[in-house]
């Protein structure tokens, strides 16, 4: 037995001498192989995600959606869900004058995707009336002229270096114009994955970019039909409650300018059997300023007709109210419409694919800002979105408070009482959060 094993192993040195040279080559070429097949050869065949995206509306380079800026870049700070600012690019910041002077520090550790580190000077932000300093390359300082205490959220829009040079894991790859609004960008992550977003100017031609299979996805829809009868599709819901389905009610119309006459026609609105994701309230449910103790105007077909007959008969004398909206909300209006005739308000619908300037009642999406602050939407100076013409000097001062102090708690107490005394005077109803669905190919 000790002979057999004696033999075999001098078998093995002599054939380990004699051929050394080749058993070496042929552990290197092993080793090589291994490293072509996990680096090489393994990504190669490897699938990549390639999604093709689609969405509606027109966009400029600088006015891109936001679900896709935030996939390429960052700003210095970021929104949280209750509408709060947490530190991003900037690691902190602080106002030494209640809120003129914005100093932002800048964090370190993030690069741009071509691997130079941060200054300050790479930072552009085009704001008027605004005075920029950066005294060294880790901090920016904001001089405003006066007080505003919502600041760190107008710095959350994303960055860039020249080219759509961002921060984010993903980069930009190619951008295709049509004048001066994007058709196509595509970005893709390090690991070769990839994503094309596709702008189309209606739902109705970006159903049809679907079937025609020049998409995959489609994101952020009101209406998910034909699809949901398909069977074979992937649909996601879910409620968008950042946007409200509002009417707003012309305050400076012969009508609408008398208060009891507006809060008539939003007690006749059944919200119920409009959606159940019902809506009180211009700020959304989740921020840190909701108020769910307004008037809750809920359906009262009986009070809304006593309301119309404790008017006088010269403030009504030929009323009819015609709701202007545009086509892809031409069926909730045509409900609305139905709700108010039903309580003996003459009433039509006008669906229309442009906001005209002049108007009695306008139902669209409303989209809440992310900080409570509603300034350019209710103050009596903004004429741009101010949609209901509206005036009122106490929710004016309520305003202009709101976005001048620091405190929280102090805020809140202001916005409470601006959600309150708004919906007392009820110069829009807020109908509905509306649900938006995701379609996507099966794999």
């Amino acid at each position: 037995m000790s002979f057999s094993l004696r033999y075999s192993l001098k078998l093995i040195q002599a054939f380990i001498s004699r051929f050394k040279a080749l058993i070496l080559i042929g552990i290197l070429l092993g080793f090589c192989f291994f490293l072509a097949l996990k680096f090489v050869l393994l990504p190669f065949f490897t699938a990549k995600e390639n999604e093709r995206i689609g969405l509606v509306g027109k966009y400029r380079l600088d006015s891109l959606p936001g679900e896709v800026l935030s996939l390429i870049s960052f700003g210095l700070t970021k929104v949280a869900p209750d509408g709060s600012f947490e530190p991003m690019l900037a690691k902190s910041w602080e106002t030494p004058d209640k809120g003129k002077t914005w100093i932002f520090h800048i964090d370190d550790n993030f690069t741009w995707q071509d691997g130079s580190k941060i200054k300050s000077s790479d930072i552009s932000y085009n704001f008027s009336d605004v005075e920029i300093e950066k005294p060294d390359e880790k901090t920016i300082i904001f001089k405003l002229k006066n007080p505003f205490s919502p600041f760190p959220g107008v710095v959350s829009k994303p960055i860039f270096k020249k080219g759509l040079l961002g921060l984010g894991e993903w980069k930009v790859k190619k951008v295709s114009l049509s004048g001066n609004y994007v058709e196509e960008i595509v970005i893709a992550d390090k690991n070769k994955n990839q994503k094309t977003y596709k702008f189309y100017p209606t739902e109705d031609r970006l159903k049809l970019a679907f079937k025609l299979g020049q998409v995959d996805i489609l994101e952020n829809i009101f209406d998910p039909s034909p699809f949901d009868k398909w069977g074979f599709l992937n649909i996601e819901k879910k409620v968008n409650t950042r946007e409200i389905v509002t009417i707003f009610f012309n305050t400076t119309d012969k009508y609408l300018s008398e208060k009891t006459i507006r809060q008539a026609l939003y007690y006749a609105i059944d919200r119920n059997k409009l959606s159940p994701n019902t809506a009180i309230s211009p700020i959304y449910p989740e921020s840190w300023a909701y108020n769910p103790l307004v008037k809750p105007y809920d359906y009262d077909p009986e009070k809304a007709k006593n309301l119309i007959k404790s008017l006088p008969e010269q403030s009504k004398e030929g009323m009819e109210i015609k709701l202007t909206t545009t086509p892809a909300m031409l069926t909730v209006a045509e409900e609305i419409v139905k709700m108010w005739q039903a309580i003996g308000i003459k009433a039509q619908v006008q669906a229309l694919p442009i906001i005209p300037d002049d108007y009695q009642a306008l139902l669209v999406i409303f989209e809440s800002p992310v900080d409570p602050d509603q300034y350019s939407i209710w103050h009596a100076t903004q004429t741009a979105i101010n949609y209901s013409k509206y005036k009122n000097p106490r929710i004016d001062a309520l305003l202009e408070e709101g976005r001048s102090k620091l405190d929280l708690e102090e805020r809140r107490k202001i916005y409470l009482d601006f959600q309150r005394f708004l919906l007392e005077d009820a110069p829009a109803a807020f109908l509905y959060h509306p649900d938006i669905y995701t379609i996507s190919r099966k794999r």
